[in-house]
């Protein structure tokens, strides 16, 4: 079980070496189902937008500084 843990999370560099701050800090809310992926913090968004596939990306100014991601359990992409 840990190695297959460890083989979810070694997919996880490509995605931290490519964030804007190159951080990467996460959590789950199971009762909402929504992933929050936040890559500055502390952040405090002044816009944001809902793309078509219900993320929500925040901004910092221009800066993204995060996202939202619901119905996460429902994705196949993840």
């Amino acid at each position: 079980m840990a190695r297959k843990m460890i083989q979810d999370y070694l997919k996880l560099i490509p995605a931290v070496k490519s964030a804007p701050q190159k951080y990467l800090w996460s959590s789950y809310d199971a009762e909402a189902d929504v992933l929050y992926i936040n890559f500055k913090k502390p952040s405090h968004a002044t816009d944001s937008e809902l793309t078509d596939d219900d993320v929500i990306i925040r901004y910092e100014g221009d800066a993204i500084i995060g996202m939202t991601i619901l119905h996460a359990s429902k994705r196949r992409d993840l």
